[in-house]
C-alpha cells in the first residue's frame, strides 16, 4: 500500500486550497462582506472537501480494499466503504 502516492499529494493539494478558501471566507466574514459573496467562497471550500475526499475514497479502493480482496479479507473493507456512503449519501439509519 502506497499512501504517498500521487493521489495522496493531489488530495493534499485539495484540502490545503479548501483551507486556503476557509481563511478567505473568514476574513470576509470579518470585513463584514457581501453574504452572497461569502456563501459562494464556503460552496467553493466544500467542494474541494468532497473531491480531496473522492480521491482519496477512490486510492482506498485502488490499494487498500483491492489489496484485502485479494487475501480474502475484503468484507471488512467493503463494509467501511458502505458506511462511508452512507454518511455521505445522508443515510441516518445507522
Amino acid at each position: 500500500m502506497d499512501h504517498c502516492s500521487t493521489e495522496s499529494h493531489k488530495a493534499l493539494t485539495l484540502l490545503k486550497t479548501a483551507r486556503g478558501q476557509m481563511d478567505a471566507a473568514m476574513r470576509m466574514i470579518e470585513e463584514d462582506r457581501y453574504c452572497i459573496d461569502v456563501s459562494k467562497q464556503i460552496l467553493a471550500s466544500a467542494a474541494l472537501l468532497k473531491k480531496a475526499n473522492q480521491v482519496i475514497l477512490r486510492q482506498h479502493i485502488d490499494t487498500c480494499v483491492k489489496e484485502a480482496i485479494q487475501t480474502d479479507k475484503g468484507a471488512e473493507k467493503i463494509e467501511e466503504i458502505a458506511m462511508i456512503l452512507e454518511r455521505y449519501m445522508g443515510d441516518s439509519a445507522n
